[in-house]
């Protein structure tokens, strides 16, 4: 029998993460959720993926981002 996961970061990317939050949010309101300038000043996913790669900080605050906008499409 297979378990699933009830993680909602389980086998996401977070390239994969990235892009939905942009498509959903867009880079104005990623700004202003995370302020963090790779989304604010010229952004884009390669310079944000390279950045957040970096920072352990600020990707756990887009990945808690992404696990509150999952729970909301589960509605």
């Amino acid at each position: 029998m297979e378990q699933t996961s009830k993680d909602p970061l389980h086998g996401k990317t977070l390239e994969a993460i990235l892009t939905a939050l942009i498509a959903h949010l867009g880079w104005a309101e990623m700004g202003y959720r995370i302020r963090i300038n790779c989304f604010l000043d010229n952004p884009s996913i390669s310079s944000s993926l390279k950045f957040l790669r970096k920072t352990p900080w600020a990707r756990k605050k887009v990945e808690d981002l992404y696990i509150e906008f999952y729970k909301e499409l589960e509605k």
